[in-house]
């Protein structure tokens, strides 16, 4: 490991020469490349100094010890458990920084949220899983932009929504968030007062780039009609939605919520990329390791992650073993503990499998 930061220090000593280089200051492409690259391993540097600089401590009140001043071997007494485990936390974090970086953090992702078991009420549940990420976003300064919705009929809600959300290191935050999401509460249309157990699926998929995933356009069926909005009243009178069928996989993404045709055109097909890239990747992982079959790093996508409890006020990821009896503020978008939470779990396995 140390030779590696070592390595990585070298680099970083690197990086900062180049940065201050005319030539690299008169390339903005290149800039911006050293730039990131610079910016990503600074966290691994300055906890490698940490590192040292506490290493270096320890050493100097070890040798303290020997000395023949009591007062001396007191004061290093009593600071070296302190110091050593200084040194055990910051080993921890150094080899959590070493661990293989997801290259796909730093995306947007497209957040589809659909309604499974519970009829209305898990069209409904759509409706309030979107508004809490939605209001989460907003907090970190994220864009998002429905990209297609697909209403769930007289009580409200929706069957279907997929939205992009645009913002640095979107998906590194919400990728643990995909899987099943179960909803006990009394239903407005229960009149005897019984809860009522739904389930609505979430699948965070990051936006991919045409240079990832080349589509060939002999795959692709794209049919155009009326737009029709929320309630069934015509949005307008053109073809404007855009349906798009991926031939080879049978896979159908539509979008209608743009008046124009291509705006609707160009959504469809980021979706469609993400979609058929995401397949892609987890058929990589299967084949490389039958611990890693999906975006969660555990289980199937459709297992059961998380339930939230109306009656009790209490929200629970089932991964984790994780309870908050703060119901309201986490559907009002008060979720980032939780996601540390999942993030701190899942790079301790990460860092367990690594070892």
């Amino acid at each position: 490991m140390f030779s590696r930061l070592k390595e990585i220090e070298a680099r970083h000593r690197e990086l900062e020469q180049l940065l201050s280089d005319p030539a690299v200051l008169g390339n903005n492409s290149l800039y911006q490349k050293y730039a990131r690259e610079h910016a990503e391993i600074m966290p691994i540097v300055e906890a490698f100094g940490a590192y040292e600089k506490t290493s270096r401590h320890l050493e100097e009140d070890q040798a303290l010890l020997q000395e023949n001043d009591e007062e001396l071997r007191e004061m290093a007494r009593e600071e070296i458990p302190r110091l050593r485990e200084r040194l055990d936390s910051l080993t921890e974090t150094l080899n959590t920084l070493l661990l293989p970086r997801d290259p796909n953090d730093d995306k947007n992702v497209f957040l589809e949220i659909r309604a499974g078991t519970g009829g209305d009420e898990a069209g409904l549940f759509v409706e309030d899983l979107f508004r809490m990420y939605a209001r989460y976003a907003e907090t970190v300064g994220w864009k998002v932009e429905i990209v297609s919705s697909t209403p769930s009929g007289g009580m409200g809600g929706f069957k279907e929504i997929i939205a992009l959300v645009a913002g640095q290191g979107a998906y590194s935050r919400l990728k643990y968030e995909g899987g099943v999401h179960r909803v006990q509460r009394v239903p407005v249309t229960e009149a005897q007062g019984r809860i009522h157990t739904s389930a609505v699926t979430v699948a965070i998929l990051p936006e991919a780039e045409e240079v990832e995933l080349n589509i060939d356009p002999n795959d692709l069926r794209i049919d155009v009609y009326h737009s029709s909005g929320h309630g069934g009243q015509s949005v307008n009178t053109t073809d404007s939605a855009v349906r798009i069928t991926h031939l080879p996989t049978g896979m159908i993404v539509t979008c209608q919520d743009e008046k124009s045709q291509l705006k609707n055109k160009h959504k469809a097909m980021n979706v469609l990329r993400s979609r058929l890239l995401d397949i892609a990747v987890r058929k990589h992982d299967a084949e490389i390791s039958e611990t890693r079959k999906n975006q969660v790093g555990s289980g199937d996508r459709s297992e059961r992650i998380r339930t939230y409890n109306f009656p009790q006020g209490r929200v629970t990821d089932h991964r984790i073993g994780f309870t908050s009896y703060s119901l309201d503020s986490f559907m009002n978008g008060d979720i980032q503990f939780l996601l540390d939470a999942l993030t701190t779990h899942f790079r301790a396995d990460a860092l367990k499998q690594s070892n």
